[in-house]
This record gives structure tokens, sequence and C-alpha cells, in this order.
């Protein structure tokens, strides 16, 4: 299994559509690259940490490659926004790409200049520290249905879904 952490706004939608995807293998919401251990969604929300919003997500590379990941990502996400992804706006909101294997950092670099002009911003850094979410966060759009989502689930074609 490998593991990438992606950030592109509010990490509930973007949970449940890395979830639904064939290939992936697991999903968990929590807190990247801030400046605080453990921070919590208030410390976010009041600005005490800068984490962002990110999803780890496991992956069996024999079906899901991480180009195709990062194909998935670029259809939801725009990629020249500056902390805001839909209706959420704010640092934890920042879109980012964060890395545990440094041979995936040139991967992920040569895929986004191939598809996006230069000045896109989406962070492509590795992971410096991951903390889970609350509880509550975890498949939130599962236990909540009819919750916030930035993300049209439809932009995932059929074969591309477990």
């Amino acid at each position: 299994m490998k593991t990438i952490y992606i950030a592109g706004g509010c990490f509930w939608g973007v949970e449940k559509y890395f979830s639904m995807v064939k290939g992936v293998l697991s999903t968990e919401v929590g807190y990247a690259n801030g400046t605080k251990d453990h921070p919590t969604y208030e410390d976010l929300k009041r600005g005490i940490d800068n984490a962002s919003e990110t999803v780890k997500i496991g992956y069996d590379e024999n079906i899901l490659s991480l180009e195709k990941i990062l194909e998935l990502f670029l259809r939801f996400v725009d990629p020249y926004s500056i902390n805001k992804q839909g209706e959420d706006e704010g640092i934890q909101y920042r879109s980012g790409v964060y890395y545990v294997d440094n041979n995936d950092e040139n991967r992920i670099r040569a895929y986004f200049d191939k598809y996006l002009e230069k000045n896109y911003k989406i962070e492509i850094l590795p992971l410096n520290k991951f903390f889970l979410a609350e509880e509550y966060h975890q498949n939130y759009l599962d236990k909540n249905p009819h919750g916030y989502c930035h993300i049209n689930f439809g932009i995932l074609k059929e074969e591309e879904k477990k």
C-alpha cells in the first residue's frame, strides 16, 4: 500500500470523493504541516494553527497510480486559488499534495507542470506532520449525508468507482 496526503478545501468532501475511487484502500482526515502538535478543528478556525485540512489516502498502486489520483484531484480543485476552495476560505483550506515517498515529488511536479499553467498554487511538500482530526470528522458525509460539500461526486466516472 502506498500513501499520499491530499488537501483540497474542506476535508469532508475530499475524503468522501476519494473513498469512492477504485484502488483506494483507506482514507482518514486530519491536519497536515501545521505549526502545532495535535491541533484541533477549533485551533484552525481561530487561527491558532496553520495546518491544512488534509486526507490521508492509502491506495493500491497496482490498481490506482499516483498520476490518476492527481488527475482526480484536479477535477475538483481550483489549482490557482489561494486558501479557498468552494465556499471555504482560510489557510486551512489551501490546496496541497504532501508526500512521504521522496520519489513521488518528481512525479507530482511533472504531472502538474504538464497539465497546469506555471502559476498554480498547490503546495507540493514532504509531509512534515499529520494529526488525525476529531472522530466526528471521520467519514463525516457518510454520517451526515446532507452535510455541506464543495465537490460534485458526479465527476467520477463509473469505471473509476469501487
